[in-house]
């Protein structure tokens, strides 16, 4: 007997909404007890500006989480002590590596209740942070949306969350067309198959739209140098000033650091739901295709290996949604359907084009990771070598962790022996750097057009696009060729650090 086909319902997701909750995030909690909670985060960002938040924090009791009732009271709670941690952590000139009792107690209550971590998740920062502006509109548009808290009170920060937002809207009905098209398969009901995926590649490539919208009103510098640091969560964030992680004060006298990855928004379930229906697996960064450990039944599969990123993402969404990927994993049909169908060229050509605009998107979000995380980490560090150490000590979190790769002591003198160093890492690809975010991007991306099913599709999807000035004399060669060395860029990333670890895999080393 196959499992049944899983009910949104039953994981508390709307098919308007999504994983977006159905009753709209609370703008305040109505009981007056946490009117302290909210007049600090409602005065966060001046509160970080003036490095008076810690001192408020301390001084703040230790409210129970006994007065919260609803679903929607747990959710705000979370989001407000997400967002104090991360601005008691990130708020000062160097971080800190204990959370008082007055965020710890409450937030690993409240984490406990809602099957999350005591982080700033995505959940925390975009799906359970926004209000419409007008309540007959949709929130699907961007006109239509607004966040309720933020780190540095800017519209870019705004508009970097709401954009997740009104994809995670405008997606929702996707996730009812591939459950039914799941069931149809089963049904050996073509026509019903090809219809849902037609829709399906029509709505991702309405994703593709408001993703490309980033840029309107969210600048690259001011996202990685000022709000980018406060999303950082404590784990691999050794050179940005927590070795060890967080200690998470409950006042047990038996507290251990503690490591989390940070807000990312490798967490959303959507994308993850799109891979699982259309059958693209990812593999570990690096990993070519076809080795035979890798080929595992699609229906009723076990789950993907303990190290794989995704598979780790998953523990940073809220416990429902996580475990709605893994039973629609158990049932996933439409590669298979299709694979046995190839003579029905409606629905192999409806299938490629899901394929397609889901690859499109993923060419699309490379794009903005490197306008807004490789080149200005480039621009800082190229910034820094000119700099005074005095400068460069001045501050520290995980912009300035780029300024300072031997960590916190800035060696103004060991800046060629650096360079030399910089050198032999671009040589092997080890270690924290762009090179192995963008490798896991584009190897995410290479993997979503292989289950294609016509030829020309599978030979359209990973042709490669000519470089301007491949070859010149005067540009060099192309990496790996011989000439000018290509700059290692250290990034952190907003999960943890990325990495490409041989005997781990993935690009998240923990």
């Amino acid at each position: 007997m196959l499992p049944p086909v899983p009910v949104l319902a039953d994981y508390g997701i709307s098919p308007t909404h999504g994983f977006l909750p159905e009753v709209l995030p609370l703008t305040r909690l109505p009981d007056p007890y946490y009117n302290k909670w909210e007049a600090i985060v409602a005065n966060l960002p001046a509160l970080i500006l003036s490095k008076r938040l810690r001192g408020v924090v301390d001084r703040l009791p230790v409210l129970s989480t006994i007065g919260l009732e609803h679903d929607a009271e747990w959710r705000r709670a979370y989001s407000l002590l997400s967002f104090m941690a991360h601005g008691y952590i990130w708020g000062g000139d160097s971080p800190s590596d204990r959370l008082p009792p007055s965020i710890t107690v409450p937030l690993l209550k409240v984490s406990q209740h809602l099957e999350v971590p005591p982080v700033a998740t995505y959940a925390a920062l975009c799906l359970w942070n926004f209000k419409p502006l007008f309540m007959d509109e949709d929130i699907d548009n961007l006109e239509n949306l607004a966040t309720l808290n933020t780190f540095t009170g800017s519209i870019d920060e705004s508009w970097f969350y709401l954009v997740s937002v009104a994809m995670e809207a405008r997606g929702a009905p996707i996730m009812q067309l591939g459950l039914t098209a799941i069931a149809a398969a089963r049904q050996n009901d073509a026509a019903t198959v090809t219809r849902c995926l037609g829709t399906f590649a029509e709505r991702v490539d309405d994703l593709t739209t408001l993703l490309q919208r980033m840029h309107e009103s969210c600048d690259p510098t001011i996202f990685y140098n000022r709000i980018r640091p406060f999303l950082a969560g404590s784990k691999n964030m050794a050179e940005a000033g927590l070795p060890n992680g967080v200690v998470y004060e409950d006042g047990s006298g038996t507290e251990t650091y503690r490591q989390y990855a940070g807000g990312s928004n490798a967490q959303s379930s959507l994308i993850q739901f799109f891979d699982i229906v259309l059958g693209v697996e990812h593999r570990p960064t690096g990993e070519k295709r076809g080795r035979p450990d890798q080929q595992e039944p699609r229906e009723g599969r076990p789950p993907a290996p303990k190290h794989n990123f995704l598979m780790e993402m998953r523990r940073y969404m809220p416990g429902p949604h996580a475990r709605f990927l893994g039973d629609v994993q158990a049932v996933a049909n439409i590669r298979e359907f299709v694979e046995a169908n190839r003579d029905h060229r409606p629905l192999c050509i409806a299938y490629d084009a899901c394929l397609s605009m889901l690859r499109n998107l993923r060419d699309k979000h490379i794009a903005i990771v490197t306008r807004y995380i490789v080149v200005p980490s480039r621009e800082v560090r190229a910034r820094s070598r000119s700099r005074s150490p005095e400068v460069v000590r001045r501050k520290l979190d995980l912009a300035t962790a780029s300024r300072q790769p031997q960590g916190i002591a800035y060696d103004a003198r060991g800046i060629a022996q650096k360079q030399q160093q910089d050198d032999k890492k671009n040589s092997n690809l080890k270690g924290t750097g762009g090179t192995a975010l963008m490798s896991f991007l584009k190897q995410a991306r290479d993997e979503t057009g292989e289950p294609a099913v016509d030829e020309w599709t599978r030979r359209f999807m990973s042709r490669q696009g000519r470089i301007e000035g491949q070859g010149d004399f005067f540009a060099g060669k192309t990496e790996g060729g011989v000439g000018l060395p290509t700059e290692e860029v250290e990034v952190a990333g907003l999960a943890g650090t990325w990495t490409i670890d041989d005997d781990v895999g993935g690009i998240c080393n923990y």
